[in-house]
């Protein structure tokens, strides 16, 4: 069983907190000046999305090629992941500020960062990467977002290039808004309910939970997008059909006890509240 990492929060923490604070520190590949601990940091993002799990030395290696600019950008790296507190200076780390998860190698007594989900939404945002360096960063995320990533060629077939939907979530719109409470599908209805349904995970939860929620935002998504291509996906696939169907479930016993709660209304408010006609929109 993979170790139970937690994250810095839920997709709204990611929304209001993270990126915000990131966009603000490390900036994104569009500006035109970077300042040079921007640029390496995005260097270092840019070296976890397309390779995954490295060592610090093998990130430097990969940005460097002789053994002393190795030596020297392996210890910028390492400073810029893990922070900083000498020589009475501070600064928090890509650990730290949730972009990036630390991870014991399993044979040798090195650590390994990864990008975490944040850190993936964020590199996705920031770095614009094409279409090829996000199929190539799936396949070495797969145990981290596996209802997406483990999914990400049989969803390319059906979906072409929406299936290139995280770019939306990763620029930090959760399509939660009240302008979708007028479409005939529940997209309104079952983004609130994500929402609702990890609203005191602000601060913190376990990855694998992030993961969910991502995965049930990303397959909603569609329903907004191109409901027939949801369809088509839970027609071929009974692992996202089933789970889906209960995150639906669950949407649907919420509403329901929401709109007992309405009925109820006049015995809470002890006054009568007549029902009224609802006339058609015109």
């Amino acid at each position: 069983m993979a170790p139970m990492y937690k994250s810095h929060g839920n997709l709204n923490s990611y929304r209001i907190y993270l990126r915000p604070m990131a966009k603000c520190r490390y900036g994104n590949s569009t500006l035109k000046s970077l300042k040079p601990h921007q640029k390496n940091v995005l260097n270092i993002l840019h070296i976890l999305f397309m390779y995954g799990s490295e060592t610090t030395w093998a990130m430097a290696k990969t940005k460097m090629g002789n053994i002393e600019n190795i030596r020297t950008q392996e210890k910028v790296f390492r400073r810029l992941i893990v922070g900083r507190m000498d020589r009475k200076k501070y600064s928090d780390g890509l650990v730290n500020n949730g972009l990036v998860v630390a991870e014991k190698d399993p044979i040798k007594p090195y650590m390994k960062y990864r990008l975490s989900l944040h850190g993936i939404l964020y590199s996705i945002d920031a770095l614009d990467p094409l279409q090829k360096s996000i199929d190539r960063m799936t396949t070495k995320y797969v145990h981290i977002l596996p209802k997406v990533f483990g999914k990400w060629e049989m969803l390319k077939r059906i979906l072409g290039e929406d299936v290139y939907s995280l770019r939306i979530l990763a620029s930090g719109l959760f399509l939660n808004n009240i302008y979708l409470a007028n479409m005939s599908a529940p997209v309104y209805e079952l983004m609130l309910f994500l929402h609702i349904k990890y609203k005191g995970s602000f601060e913190i939860m376990y990855e694998h939970d992030l993961a969910e929620q991502i995965s049930y935002w990303f397959y909603t998504f569609l329903m907004y997008k191109d409901i027939d291509k949801l369809k088509a996906i839970l027609t071929n696939d009974d692992d996202i059909r089933d789970w889906y169907i209960k995150f639906i479930q669950q949407a649907k016993l919420y509403y329901d006890n929401r709109l007992l709660a309405m009925k109820n209304v006049s015995n809470t408010l002890d006054i009568n509240i007549p029902d009224v006609e609802v006339s058609e929109s015109k």
